[in-house]
């Protein structure tokens, strides 16, 4: 296998040395010949790599970008939601050094005498758009550059920034550059940009851009949103060559291989341990002292459909099923996302009964997706070599269900091609394969603030949030939805305790966990004991005092729209005033 990163060790030490400056005004600097760099093929495949350097980094990927949604309980609240947490003094993220260097790269490649040199010029407008669409995330407005600047070019070094959705419409263009020039549309590593990872790109980018204009009714820009998601549905088709992993585990086998599923992979990042390059997946999700301990809300566990495909919502009494009944007969993927009672792990090879442990998980709903079984070294050192999935199949079906119910086009066909092939590969059974559901859930339908009333566009939502979960693109969803208030609405719910006692969550004679008040009881003989006694910050409590949902008090959340967009840093702000600031900020 191709390995990303060594490659661009070895590119970065031969042909270009990547600044890390954020002022404007400083160049790429050559430690070689210029000549040799781009009248070779080796040259520009070589500083090519090191635009790789952006894609999510080894050690965190993207799977502690959920932990701060409304899906998560957590350790502590974000900066973005914590009480005067953000401001200008603490925004972060006004760095262009990639840009330039990406920049610096087109320059002189357009200049190039080589045939090839389109496909790399390809390669540079992809990463660009990358660049910059994270950019317009953050920030909306920012200052469009697309070439070296000079250091006494002061309007464009001091210049404002540009509109954002003008900025949108060069991403677009880059990316549709980027399309017809890469000259590779498959690699069977999964590692490398090609066609079809700027065609999944290009997806994600234009199902944002969509929503963002229809729901962020402020812009006055509702009227172009229908063309954004006729894109996503058009560049959906185009991508071709990849199916959704099959098996009774396929969904949780996806995340825990070193060298990545290619049939559903689309692009990954990828690593080694022989060059000592590995993730903190284990530690992060599961250590008790050194991760932010994430576990999923209640809230969220109830949007997960019987195996029948029928809403568990639906079920009488279903807010008073304890944990050991509320996962029987579920969707699957429930089983290969977080700890039932019947999951095992392996402690040095020897399999260990491994029910919810209520130490380690605030909710009970611990988390497996993408963490090891093994629990040595894994659960203590950042040690994780499986690969960073960064696009996958299963997202660009669900980029294309959205943009079709969006549009009113969803039909029982397109359905069965879409949701109903996730649904299935999940191992969902009954009519919701093939059927478009005809009436609206109203457990979803409330969690989502009646914010979707179509109820196949809802499903979608359900279906996306539950097979993206933990991939990094929720804080997206939200925002392009403009429902930014769930992060500070939504109640970071457990497991349900009829009353105070002991309690075995898989049925093997062993009590797992004990809810108390005050003193510890003697003679429990629980392994885990949950003291339920107060409400205060840092505490976990039962909603009616005695019994209810296990509920953690993880401090007050704040949300405002302004949210939406994070602050110009003020640093950033003075060296150039003619950068304003934010709404609000």
């Amino acid at each position: 296998m191709i390995n990303i990163k060594k490659i661009y060790v070895v590119a970065t030490l031969s042909i270009v040395t990547i600044l890390t400056s954020c002022n404007l005004d400083e160049l790429p600097k050559s430690s070689g010949s210029k000549n040799a760099v781009f009248e070779s093929v080796n040259g520009l495949e070589l500083y090519s790599n090191s635009f790789y350097e952006i894609l999510p980094t080894p050690y965190d990927g993207v799977f502690l970008l959920d932990d701060h949604s409304d899906i998560i309980a957590r350790t502590s609240v974000g900066t973005l939601l914590l009480p005067n947490g953000l401001s200008p003094i603490t925004s972060s993220g006004w760095s262009w050094s990639n840009l330039r260097n990406i920049n610096y790269f087109i320059e002189n490649c357009e200049s190039s005498e080589l045939p090839e040199k389109n496909h790399f010029i390809g390669l540079a407008r992809f990463f660009r758009a990358y660049f910059y669409f994270d950019k317009v995330k953050r920030f909306g407005n920012v200052p469009w550059i697309d070439r070296t600047i000079d250091v006494d070019d002061e309007e464009t070094l001091y210049g404002p920034r540009d509109d954002r959705f003008e900025v949108m419409n060069n991403i677009l263009d880059d990316l549709n550059f980027a399309i017809g020039n890469i000259s590779t549309t498959t690699d069977s590593y999964s590692t490398r940009i090609t066609k079809n990872v700027v065609r999944a790109f290009k997806t994600r980018v234009c199902l944002y851009e969509a929503s963002y204009r229809k729901y962020h009714t402020e812009y006055n820009m509702q009227s172009s949103a229908d063309e954004w998601y006729k894109r996503v549905i058009e560049t959906a088709n185009e991508i071709k060559g990849f199916s959704l992993h099959q098996g009774d585990n396929a969904y949780r086998e996806l995340f825990l291989q070193k060298n990545p599923i290619a049939t559903e992979t689309i692009l990954a990042v990828t690593l080694d341990a022989d060059l000592q390059v590995f993730s903190s997946r284990n530690r992060k999700t599961i250590s008790p002292t050194y991760s932010n301990r994430p576990s999923f809300t209640r809230s969220f566990i109830n949007t997960f459909l019987n195996k029948d495909g029928t809403p568990f919502t639906d079920m009488d009494n279903y807010e008073t099923k304890v944990f050991s009944e509320e996962v029987v007969d579920r969707d699957p993927r429930l089983a290969q996302t977080i700890r039932l009672g019947n999951y095992h792990r392996t402690e040095n090879g020897i399999p260990i009964m491994s029910p919810p442990n209520l130490e380690q998980s605030y909710t009970g709903y611990q988390i497996i997706k993408g963490c090891y079984d093994e629990r040595f070294p894994y659960d203590d050192e950042s040690r994780n070599e499986n690969a960073h999935l960064i696009f996958r199949y299963a997202e660009i079906l669900l980029n294309k269900a959205e943009a079709l119910a969006e549009l009113g086009e969803m039909d029982n066909t397109e359905w069965a091609n879409t949701i109903g092939a996730i649904r299935e590969r999940a191992g969902i059974e009954g009519s919701s394969l093939t059927q478009m559901p005809s009436n609206i859930d109203p457990y979803l339908r409330n969690y989502y603030k009646n914010r979707f009333t179509n109820p196949v566009l809802l499903e979608v939502v359900r279906e996306r949030a539950i097979e993206m979960s933990l991939e990094g693109l929720r804080l997206d969803d939200l925002n392009r939805w403009k429902l930014g208030e769930l992060l500070e609405e939504s109640p970071m719910n457990g497991i349900y305790v009829p009353k105070l006692g002991e309690y075995d969550l898989n049925g093997d004679g062993v009590m797992d966990v004990c809810f108390y008040k005050g003193t510890k009881p003697t003679g429990a003989t629980a392994t885990a004991f949950v003291d339920v006694s107060s409400n205060e910050i840092g505490k976990r409590f039962l909603a009616n005092g005695d019994s209810g949902e296990l509920i953690w008090n993880i401090g007050p959340r704040e949300w405002s729209d302004k949210k939406y967009l994070y602050p110009i840093p003020e640093a950033d702000r003075i060296k150039n005033t003619n950068l304003g600031q934010n709404p609000g900020w």
